[in-house]
């Protein structure tokens, strides 16, 4: 076979030589793995938090119209899950009142307006109450019962509030203050009647090992535990480089030596 016939295809064998060696560099440097995606700004935020806080390399990513996503390493993907899941992350958004009475063009009956109110006022407390220290999770139902008829009286209100709270948190202090901030928010409503019920989480995962300071090899930041193997395989990538370099090299002289004008007399 003519080796002249060969160079065209060089260019071919160099891109898939170098395709070949960033696909084992990214492999060898772990990827990426995208835990939460199009999230709002603060809730990455506390996600972005809980995580580094356990020594997880969370990155947030920006995205569109205004929402991030929240990337971790593969190897931190199970460990990053436990954390959300036993801070309650990430927050589900509370519809506030000026949210759930927008102006629309259709009139509503009074048992429409009476069921969003009580909706919006349920939201606008549950959103109140997460934001104590140690909650991961607040519900409100109130219960406004329908007025009496004439010279009848009504029942009075009554709300129940679930909060569920970190296990190493204490909320039993400010149970008089939740009681009394339900109390005052709703109309009709009297401390007696507002009852609380506090769940505790499980256990949260141990806090990992504080993260290790990266090591530079040929440019990339790797765990120090893996940089003799990186620059091992970087190193292989290079003589496998420059070999196939020179084999193409080779084959680009023979094809010129096999030329009719360049044949040894």
């Amino acid at each position: 076979m003519n080796l002249s016939s060969l160079l065209p295809f060089l260019p071919a064998l160099r891109r898939f030589v170098l395709a070949a060696a960033a696909g084992l560099v990214l492999t060898a440097c772990g990827g990426q793995v995208e835990l939460l995606s199009q999230v709002s700004e603060s809730q990455a935020n506390e996600v972005l938090a809980a995580l580094l806080k356990q020594g997880i390399a969370a990155q947030k990513i920006p995205g569109k119209e205004g929402m991030v996503s929240v990337n971790v390493p593969q190897s931190g993907v199970a460990q990053a899950i436990e954390i959300m899941q036993a801070q309650g992350l990430p927050r589900e958004p509370h519809v506030r009142m000026g949210d759930v009475f927008k102006k629309e063009g259709l009139i509503s009956s009074p048992l429409e307006e009476r069921a969003r109110l009580i909706f919006a006022l349920s939201q606008e407390l549950a959103g109140t109450i997460s934001k104590i220290d140690g909650v991961i999770h607040a519900q409100v139902h109130v219960v406004l019962p329908e007025r009496g008829n004439f010279g009848e009286a009504g029942n009075p209100s009554s709300a129940a509030v679930f909060i569920k709270h970190q296990d190493t948190v204490n909320l039993d202090g400010v149970l008089p203050q939740i009681r009394r901030l339900v109390a005052n928010s709703i109309p009709g409503l009297s401390f007696d009647k507002v009852s609380v019920v506090l769940v505790p989480s499980a256990a949260q995962v141990e806090a990992a090992a504080p993260a290790q300071n990266l090591e530079a090899v040929w440019g990339l930041e790797v765990a120090p535990d893996s940089a003799a193997g990186l620059r091992v395989l970087l190193a292989g990538l290079v003589f496998a480089l420059l070999a196939a370099l020179a084999g193409a090299a080779f084959l680009f002289w023979q094809g010129r030596r096999a030329r009719p004008g360049n044949a040894d007399a």
